[in-house]
């Protein structure tokens, strides 16, 4: 998240909601990375970035800001998740594989399947738990990859669920998902 908006949040200028609608607006490019994760609790929305030309040790980074959120969320409570991905590109194979399996395992952990899994046999044995008894209860995905996403929201999207190539238009529905 940039200085300049954490600032703004931490000086009561902007509400949580502004400073995640200016996140999920910003465009990525391969020079800018973004591995950051908010909370919101007054939304019951955790927003989490992975953007730019990343490396394992960002891809450890943004999963530890995506941990401290989470550690946000109160015992028994119900959230939904923009995974923000648009402009993400890995810089290898290894660093592709360390990302592919954080926020599937993660959202298991709060007892939310996603829906792309039904693609790998390996992930038929995945285990939906629900960590200090907290919930996700919807998601948005988001990724350049328009051919990609297309196909996701085709065959797994819900009224739980969808995949999106606009951050934006993310957000837009996120928001009106009711937790």
């Amino acid at each position: 998240m940039s200085k300049k908006l954490l600032g703004k949040f931490a000086a009561g200028e902007e509400s949580g909601r502004e400073v995640a609608l200016n996140l999920s607006k910003q465009k990525n490019t391969s020079l800018m990375k973004n591995l950051d994760s908010l909370w919101m609790a007054h939304e019951q929305l955790l927003v989490t970035r992975l953007g730019g030309d990343v490396t394992i040790p960002d891809i450890e980074k943004w999963e530890t800001s995506l941990y401290k959120a989470l550690d946000a969320v109160g015992d028994g409570g119900q959230f939904k998740i923009l995974v923000d991905l648009f402009g993400f590109s890995a810089i290898n194979v290894e660093a592709h594989k360390r990302y592919r399996e954080v926020i599937p395992r993660t959202l298991a952990d709060y007892g939310w399947r996603v829906g792309y899994l039904d693609m790998f046999e390996e992930a038929n044995g995945l285990l939906l738990t629900s960590k200090r008894g907290i919930r996700c209860v919807a998601a948005a995905h988001v990724h350049q990859d328009a051919t990609k996403i297309e196909k996701y929201q085709r065959l797994y999207g819900t009224d739980r669920e969808r995949f999106f190539t606009d951050p934006s238009l993310a957000r837009e529905w996120i928001d009106q998902v009711q937790v």
